[in-house]
């Protein structure tokens, strides 16, 4: 005969207090749900520039909103800005970053920087890019770094010249990015074909 009040082997009996097997949460050790990897989360990278809080009075007291001004890139010479704007911080994120996609643009690399210098206004905003060699690193400030990291550039030097508002500093850096041409774009457009150079003979090399 079962001794119900024994109990069992690997586990309580079935009195008061015993409890069954534990489920895992999600993202603890074994569980799922605890990696954001895949889709768009793995592809691109989002980043918060800045942040502005508005209020306005109203006969309860004052309202207050916010306004979300994100930049998104897939680090590979897409990049796109967005401005989102909500009650709620999240929401005014969220908003910046769908618009952001939805304006994404394509940008002319050369490996790890830019291919020539530019220089690009908006409004007070004036910017200038120019390229570095490898291993440089991106020296610019915080909103000219989170532009250009997102398009994937790495090593590169700029200059603010003009106003530090926030939003004018990323659109004029975005406008600085988009004024790249490669040299075979431009060619191309100009319907001109590119010559190669052709080697000179040793006997020539010898006698220069």
């Amino acid at each position: 005969m079962a001794d119900f009040n024994r109990p069992q082997e690997g586990g309580r009996g079935p009195g008061r207090g015993g409890r069954g097997p534990r489920r895992s949460r999600p993202g603890e050790g074994g569980g799922e749900g605890g990696s954001f990897e895949g889709g768009d989360q793995k592809e691109l990278t989002e980043k918060v520039i800045f942040i502005n809080r508005s209020s306005k009075v109203v006969k309860g007291g004052r309202r207050f909103s916010f306004s979300a001004l994100v930049v998104i890139g897939d680090k590979q010479g897409r990049v796109g800005l967005g401005l989102g704007k909500a009650g709620e911080v999240a929401d005014a994120i969220r908003k910046g970053g769908d618009n952001a996609k939805q304006n994404m643009v394509n940008v002319s690399l050369r490996e790890t920087t830019i291919p020539h210098e530019v220089v690009s206004t908006f409004g007070g905003a004036r910017i200038l890019l120019r390229p570095a060699s490898p291993g440089t690193g991106i020296i610019a400030g915080k909103t000219v770094r989170a532009v250009v990291e997102s398009a994937g550039v790495k090593d590169i030097l700029s200059k603010s010249l003009g106003s530090k508002n926030a939003a004018n500093v990323a659109k004029a850096t975005l406008a600085a990015l988009q004024d790249l041409r490669l040299r075979e774009q431009i060619y191309r457009e100009r319907g001109l074909e590119i010559r190669r150079r052709q080697p000179q003979p040793a006997s020539e090399q010898l006698s220069a």
